[in-house]
């Protein structure tokens, strides 16, 4: 589980990243697909804090309240009002599934989104969009057929564009907004970053000590197949076969140990390095903005 986590905060950042650096560069971003994470979760506030995007679902349904566990929606209802795209009841590859309790309490979860927003500076002539409506699609059974057609139901967003008169252009760093006008610039909290942080540095610890395992245990493999090659001669020939097939699987073993212990492992720790210091730096950074704030006022 802790692995996941940190795996899905990776993505986070590296796309929140990706989409803010697009933005800046004076591209109109829009980002959809499955982000495996409902809205509350630390990825999703990642990615839509730090990429200052929209998300479409939330600028059409203004009013919608949060589903509650008390009073949860119907299956209907939560694809409807709610956006649940996954792990639906009514979705024929959730049946028999064994869900979480979230899913459960709430009718499903809501996994798929459509990002979106502007550049921070909108020069004369750019594109501005306007979600006009965003609906869940693909939510009946496969015509003629007894199950659905994915184990996701679509997402289907309708956009608005207009190119603004110059006079109407806002200068100001910003992201989508409802109703086409760019929206107070926002970024992560230093908190959210400090949750972060905390579980890519157990994540880093325990990547650590698992290449460490795993490489001990390729180096184990390697010295009991020395001491088969160097004693093979003082073998009896009836337990020869077996010493060779013994000789196989460790040979496999190491083999799986060098790509687990030594590539992925290496691999993974260094990404994680990356990350947590880029993290720590981009903490520092929103810290002093934040005092410098305070003691402007």
């Amino acid at each position: 589980m802790e692995h996941h986590k940190a795996h899905r905060l990776v993505n986070a950042w590296e796309f929140a990243k990706l989409a803010r650096q697009a933005a800046e560069l004076g591209r109109v971003v829009i980002a959809a697909g499955d982000f495996n994470s409902v809205p509350p979760t630390l990825p999703m506030r990642i990615i839509r804090d730090h990429a200052q995007l929209d998300d479409a679902w939330v600028i059409t349904h203004p009013d919608t309240p949060d589903p509650s566990p008390t009073n949860p929606p119907s299956p209907q209802d939560a694809i409807r009002v709610h956006g649940v795209t996954a792990d639906s009841p009514l979705n024929s590859y959730s049946a028999g599934k064994r869900l979480e309790p979230m899913a459960r309490a709430f009718q499903g979860k809501r996994l798929d989104y459509v990002f979106y927003r502007h550049p921070p500076r909108a020069p004369s002539g750019a594109l501005r969009l306007r979600p006009v409506d965003t609906r869940v699609v693909l939510s009946e059974r496969v015509p003629a057929r007894p199950f659905s057609f994915s184990d996701h139901f679509g997402l289907e967003a309708t956009f608005e564009i207009s190119v603004p008169p110059p006079e109407d252009l806002d200068e100001t760093p910003s992201a989508g907004g409802a109703n086409g006008q760019l929206s107070p610039s926002k970024d992560v909290s230093p908190d959210s970053i400090t949750q972060a942080l905390t579980s890519l540095t157990a994540r880093y610890r325990f990547a650590q000590s698992q290449a460490r395992f795993q490489l001990a245990v390729l180096y184990a493999c390697l010295f009991l197949l020395l001491v088969i090659v160097v004693t093979a001669a003082w073998f009896p020939l009836g337990i020869r076969p077996v010493f060779i097939l013994i000789s196989i699987a460790l040979t496999w073993l190491a083999t799986t140990m060098l790509y687990a212990g030594f590539i992925y492992g290496n691999w993974e720790v260094n990404a994680l390095t990356n990350i947590i210091e880029e993290l720590e730096l981009y903490r520092s950074s929103l810290e002093h903005r934040l005092r410098g704030g305070r003691r402007s006022q």
